[in-house]
């Protein structure tokens, strides 16, 4: 009869266990490190035997399209990667759990570079936290140190100046044969956000005036974008967009077309694979302009959401909390990208000792301490020109004005119109 009794008891505290364990459904963009993910998971469950993790890993090109569409129907996964051109939408939308209280009382602080959590509550246009950044990208100078020995010039460091930046891309614009023709530009850039925006807020500046939600590009923006555009037109020591028609942007530098380039940390991976042993190139901070500070970056994290409809917030948060940190590993992150977990970021194998650039790991470590600033907001894509519209919206008129198609003033105006027509759509 005893054993019978303790039978019973066994079963029922077995069936108490299976009734009590809880299945998150996780979502993310990346299937290249799909098998390394698994591995987490599975690391995870060991340490909390009641809760269980299905992995879901799309395409990008299919996340968002899938995503937005489970997100109107509240039908979305528990835990998910989120973007930080979406989180602003998704926060006001309410699509995403609020994790103030998660952050401020459960949360290792000193672990995560925590100005990344301060940086999406901006991004977020509020002041609560609704995501957790495993990642972020910034823009750095990439510069090819062959070119600057031809040239005589010492490589380019966190004091740089725009003179410096300058005077160094007059002497490196080369026509090498004599025909007339430049075989080597100074630098290269056109109307990317990431190859202006970089140099707006190393001066101080900014385009959107926050406070009216409008395009508002202040004197410190202006007197970028007219700095940028003497380099083509006045200087010429960059090319007009047009002529690199053609040619994708991301390779006229590891091309050797250019011998100065700022866009993001993430090209260290697409440099190294077609520049290989050519040349020496390294990295640097975008020169600080006249009325900027070494205090800021340009640069955004990616993160880890929890949906507002999940029904197992707690757990939820445990597992978002381990994906975005001690989960993760350095494999997990192509070349260029910074973890936010700490321990990740200051390893010695995220110097990658022996690869091109060998700066790597000095420079995106400083820069990811720094304040982050950048342009999103709800309708961003359209009126930045992003992507597949990257011909229109902001980036077309100031292609434009660098094809001589079109007069400062004239892009000017024609991006306020354009800029705040989509603005006022989302921000009345």
């Amino acid at each position: 009869m005893k054993k019978l009794a303790l039978l019973l008891l066994l079963i029922a505290f077995s069936v108490a266990l299976i009734a009590e364990t809880v299945t998150l459904e996780y979502w993310m963009w990346d299937p290249s490190i799909k098998d390394k993910v698994e591995k987490a998971i599975a690391k995870f469950e060991e340490t909390h035997p009641n809760i269980k993790v299905n992995l879901t890993v799309m395409e990008p090109k299919n996340y968002w399209p899938k995503m937005r569409t489970l997100a109107f129907t509240k039908k979305l996964p528990d835990v998910f990667n989120m973007s930080s051109g979406y989180l602003e939408e998704w926060a006001k939308n309410k699509f995403l759990l609020d994790l103030t209280d998660y952050v401020e009382n459960d949360l290792d602080k000193d672990k995560f570079f925590f100005n990344l959590f301060e940086a999406g509550k901006r991004i977020s246009g509020t002041d609560r936290y609704y995501a957790i950044p495993f990642a972020l990208v910034v823009t750095v100078l990439y510069y090819n140190k062959d070119a600057f020995d031809e040239a005589g010039i010492p490589y380019p460091d966190e004091n740089w100046t725009w003179d410096d930046f300058l005077d160094a891309a007059k002497r490196l614009t080369k026509d090498k044969d004599g025909d007339g023709e430049i075989d080597q530009w100074g630098f290269w850039f056109y109307g990317r956000y990431a190859h202006v925006e970089s140099w707006i807020y190393a001066n101080g500046g900014r385009l959107i005036n926050r406070e009216t939600m409008r395009f508002e590009p202040d004197e410190n923006a202006l007197e970028t974008l007219k700095f940028l555009v003497s380099l083509v037109k006045e200087h010429k020591v960059a090319p007009m967009p047009k002529e690199m028609k053609g040619i994708r942007q991301q390779d006229v530098f590891p091309r050797g077309l250019a011998a100065m380039w700022v866009d993001g940390s993430w090209n260290i991976e697409n440099n190294r694979r077609i520049i290989g042993n050519k040349f020496r190139w390294g990295i640097a901070p975008v020169p600080v302009g006249p009325h900027g500070s070494k205090d800021v970056a340009y640069g955004w994290p990616d993160f880890v959401a929890i949906s507002a409809t999940t029904k197992h917030s707690k757990e939820a948060w445990e597992f978002a909390r381990f994906i975005a940190g001690e989960g993760l590993t350095l494999d997990m992150y192509m070349a260029g990208k910074i973890p936010s977990y700490k321990a990740l970021t200051m390893s010695e194998e995220f110097d990658e000792v022996g690869k091109q650039p060998a700066e790597k790991g000095k420079v995106l470590r400083e820069l990811a301490s720094r304040k982050l600033l950048n342009s999103f907001t709800m309708g961003w894509s359209e009126w930045r020109g992003y992507g597949a519209a990257e011909s229109m919206g902001l980036n077309g008129l100031i292609d434009a004005v660098l094809n001589g198609e079109m007069t400062f003033d004239e892009m000017l105006d024609q991006a306020y119109k354009n800029v705040n027509k989509v603005l006022k759509r989302y921000y009345k």
